[in-house]
């Protein structure tokens, strides 16, 4: 299984408010449609006015499925629609493989 970290910035003309709201009403709904996506967590900070950045955990089963999933219509639509509440130019994407260690 792999996974792909997404950090979010907030857009400078929402408050964290807004922002966590729209990440999860709106843009939560869009995501979780991405084909085979197997799992989607999002990771609100407890204390938004020491946080820089939100972070969102998209799992798949491999690398290949994650690509065609962006790929996708749903997955293309997701992206789009992260620019509608986070800085797009700040956007950073990480894939990785989850070493568990407790």
């Amino acid at each position: 299984m792999v996974k792909l970290l997404v950090l979010l910035q907030k857009r400078p003309d929402k408050s964290w408010a807004e922002f966590h709201r729209y990440w999860l009403e709106e843009h939560a709904p869009i995501a979780r449609s991405i084909p085979g996506l197997r799992g989607y967590v999002q990771n609100h900070a407890t204390d938004p006015r020491t946080a820089t950045f939100a972070v969102s955990e998209f799992y798949f089963d491999d690398l290949a499925a994650l690509q065609r999933a962006f790929e996708s219509p749903d997955g293309q639509a997701t992206l789009k629609d992260a620019a509608v509440f986070s800085d797009a130019e700040q956007l950073q994407m990480v894939v990785a493989e989850e070493v568990r260690i407790v």
